[in-house]
């Protein structure tokens, strides 16, 4: 009995030989009609791809929704972390704005136990920024705010949060505020919680420098820096900012003003102490008792 398995592998084998030989060829054919570079040939391509592509529009939509499906969760992911992190914020803004109430609560209480008055002249006129001329040479800023507004040359500028400069020159309707980080300016700070007093020096650079500090080893990064009113430059108890280093270890104050989104400013009102330039304003005996007593 002839082993029917045996006929058929015979048969098989050889039309799957001539099968895969006229996959190649037609697969080269189409090759050199794409490589071809040829009007005809060009021809040719655009005929086949309008009649085949528009037909394989249904084998396209599973791999068109599958990407969709995977950019969709790729978004949703997004969301999700956006979410979270949105969450975590409002936690920290939760416990910051408990903290501040506190600490106004318990700032109310020792006002009133040390029956404290504030100073009425300690106020503000506020002024929109006109022309910023921050360079690398020059970091300062034009305000619509002059004479006739009532300010006055020395006075302190800034953004609703923390120090920003002051005002170092003065016309009828505009004033120009001279910026911490300029290299010309130079102002006491006091830095808590170790008292520790130092001067802030512009360096042109989002970071001023912090000098003639009399003890490096009582200052820690994050500790706050204030204006401590000396010279009668600034009021005292303005924030500047937080201390913080370098990556040469410099102390460096990382100030809590925004200057990259300065719009409008605050100049505070304050009467610096008056300069003695007269030998007769000086605190002492009078000199006439001085030769009576001789």
């Amino acid at each position: 009995m002839v082993d029917r398995k045996n006929e058929d592998g015979k048969f098989i084998r050889p039309l799957a030989y001539v099968a895969m030989a006229v996959i190649i060829m037609i697969s080269f054919s189409f090759f050199l009609l794409w490589r071809i570079d040829n009007p005809r040939a060009e021809l040719i391509r655009i005929s086949v791809i309008d009649k085949i592509v528009p037909n394989l529009d249904w084998a396209m939509t599973p791999m068109t929704k599958a990407s969709q499906m995977v950019q969709n969760f790729q978004s949703y992911k997004r969301l999700y972390d956006q979410n979270q992190e949105l969450r975590n914020e409002l936690q920290k803004m939760r416990s910051w704005r408990e903290a501040a109430l506190q600490l106004e609560q318990e700032n109310a209480r020792l006002l009133d136990l040390n029956n404290v008055k504030l100073n009425p002249k300690l106020n503000y006129i506020s002024g929109k920024i006109l022309v910023d001329s921050g360079s690398l040479f020059r970091q300062s800023a034009i305000i619509n705010l002059g004479t006739l507004d009532g300010i006055v040359e020395g006075w302190a500028a800034m953004d609703g949060l923390g120090l920003i400069g002051r005002i170092a020159g003065v016309g009828k309707n505009t004033s120009r505020v001279l910026f911490l980080t300029d290299t010309s300016s130079n102002i006491p700070v006091l830095i808590k919680p170790s008292n520790q007093r130092a001067i802030l020096s512009g360096d042109n650079s989002i970071e001023p420098n912090l000098l003639f500090i009399e003890n490096n080893k009582q200052i820690q990064p994050g500790d706050r820096i204030l204006t401590s009113g000396d010279g009668g430059v600034f009021p005292a108890n303005l924030l500047i900012g937080q201390v913080s280093l370098n990556s040469s270890n410099q102390l460096k104050a990382q100030l809590s003003a925004n200057f990259s989104g300065l719009e409008y400013l605050r100049v505070i009102r304050h009467s610096p102490n008056a300069p003695i330039n007269q030998p007769s304003r000086l605190i002492g005996p009078s000199l006439s008792k001085a030769n009576s007593d001789d």
